[in-house]
């Protein structure tokens, strides 16, 4: 709960601000004002629909953007010379904003939901490539002697050394993905196009509605914390036999550690010549 403290301070400070008269109305309505503007775009039929629309555009994108970045990561992670092949490439493309693409698939796609959901798979690809990339090369090398003593191979060193030992870098990449993903719809909702949150977002602009225009944001807002907090949980359901951490870096134990510890390999000093 003390995670939310601030957002519900500056939810506060607004109804605050918006109550006293502090700053006028058609600047920053209130809280009141853009509920009823809510109540008013759901009774008239356009709101859930664009809702449904902006969603599913992230969703699709970002679901191509994620398996094709964690899987250029992986041959870049697991290979010099997919490393070779891909990395520049990737790297290339991670230099250039995306908004910029924008007006070029345009051109290549036109304006339908191709060229927008296109731009979310670009949003999304380079954050997991470069985490899964860091987590691979992250993985402790003594784990992969571990795996060739055992005879595991290529294949199984990858699924059952390299990618739980890379997971949380994934996450933490995935998190950031969805994050820039979102940030890629905004930007693709305001070309062209008569459906989703951003194609209200225009019209309000364009008519000068300032309650909408900050109900789309607090949409954008609440969908961007509803997707973090579904990464939260699965990386806390993934993660779990990680120790906890306090706030200053140090690990907490838990009652797990009681039980015996996994084979460790420990190397034998070498005697002084």
């Amino acid at each position: 709960m003390r995670q939310w403290v601030s957002l519900l301070a500056v939810v506060a400070a607004w109804v605050v601000v918006s109550g006293a008269g502090l700053v006028d109305a058609r600047v920053l309505p209130g809280p009141d004002a853009v509920g009823r503007a809510a109540a008013e775009l759901v009774a008239a039929g356009t709101l859930l629909p664009a809702l449904a629309v902006s969603v599913a555009r992230l969703v699709v994108g970002a679901a191509v953007g994620v398996v094709l970045g964690l899987a250029l990561g992986l041959a870049a992670g697991l290979s010099r010379v997919g490393h070779d092949v891909v990395d520049r490439p990737v790297q290339a493309v991670r230099a250039v904003p995306f908004t910029a693409l924008t007006p070029l698939l345009v051109v290549w796609c036109g304006i339908g939901e191709t060229s927008k959901v296109l731009l979310v798979v670009v949003a999304t690809l380079v954050p997991v490539y470069v985490a899964t990339v860091a987590g691979v090369h992250g993985v402790d090398p003594l784990l992969r002697e571990v795996a060739a003593v055992l005879h595991l191979g290529r294949w199984g060193t990858a699924w059952h050394v390299v990618l739980p030992g890379a997971l949380p870098s994934v996450l933490a990449g995935v998190r950031l993905a969805l994050g820039t993903g979102w940030v890629a719809v905004i930007v693709a909702e305001q070309i062209a196009t008569d459906r989703g949150v951003g194609a209200l977002l225009t019209d309000a602009r364009t008519w000068a509605r300032t309650d909408v225009v900050v109900l789309c944001v607090a949409l954008y807002a609440a969908l961007g914390l509803l997707t973090d907090a579904l990464v939260r949980a699965v990386e806390h359901r993934a993660l779990h036999w990680r120790a906890p951490v306090t706030p200053g870096g140090e690990a907490v134990p838990s009652h797990d550690d009681a039980r015996p510890s996994p084979l460790v390999l420990v190397p034998t000093p070498k005697e002084p010549s």
